[in-house]
């Protein structure tokens, strides 16, 4: 609709809306979920490929109101995004401990990892130290093309596991560049690309996270929107 009222020569309607309602309130409906929200169960910091540092992170949801924030930088198989060793892991706890000690009581950052999927349904972290973490996602990033039975028996597998607690961006899809001024370590080219959904039996994998209490990520960053809505 955008692109033929552009066409006929006229401003778009969407757009139009967008100008007249910017820096408006939000309405009821929105604020009352805006309200629910406290917190993020997945960020990057600059240990991984995130932009900004523990510290500055959560200081940021302190002022957003949030009452935790769940680190959940990379796991090592994940070179590109500077993923982190056990060692790594191991002096992050150590000083997410002495962050949160100076932190506002009431705010807590809470430990985690973005762990790999492994080929094999594995995840990629050791496995004592995953029982330590309040919080582990595990995302598929690589193999994304593999075919429908092999990325369904690899999703299954990782949900069984008992340190997942979140599966991340399931669906592994690109939708849109990054948006205007969002750069950094974190960038990894996914400003200039688009991609696909990986094919897996939705209805299995769904199931298996409500048998094992394992939630499924709302990955709102604009480039991802996923799961698609027709999942959701």
């Amino acid at each position: 609709r955008c692109v033929a009222e552009s066409l006929a020569g006229e401003e778009p309607v969407y757009l139009r809306r967008l100008v007249a309602t910017e820096g408006s309130d939000l309405d009821a409906e929105a604020t009352a979920l805006r309200t629910a929200l406290l917190g993020d169960c997945h960020t990057h910091s600059d240990w991984s490929d995130g932009g900004s540092p523990v510290e500055e992170m959560a200081l940021a949801a302190v002022e957003l109101g949030h009452e935790y924030l769940v680190l959940t930088d990379h796991s090592p198989r994940l070179t590109v995004a500077k993923g982190l060793t056990a060692d790594r892991l191991r002096r992050q706890l150590d000083h997410v401990r002495k962050v949160n000690a100076a932190l506002p009581e009431g705010f807590r950052i809470l430990t985690g990892i973005e762990v790999d999927i492994l080929a094999d349904g594995s995840l990629d972290q050791d496995e004592k130290l995953l029982a330590q973490l309040d919080v582990v996602v595990g995302s598929v990033h690589s193999g994304l093309n593999d075919e429908r039975s092999k990325m369904t028996r690899r999703m299954l597998t990782a949900i069984a596991n008992p340190h997942l607690d979140i599966l991340g961006h399931c669906t592994g899809r690109m939708v849109s560049s990054r948006p205007a001024g969002v750069t950094g370590p974190g960038d990894r080219g996914h400003r200039a690309r688009t991609r696909k959904e990986s094919d897996f039996d939705a209805d299995a994998v769904f199931a298996a996270c409500a048998e094992h209490d394992v939630a499924v990520e709302i990955n709102s960053r604009p480039e991802r929107q996923d799961p698609p809505k027709r999942l959701i």
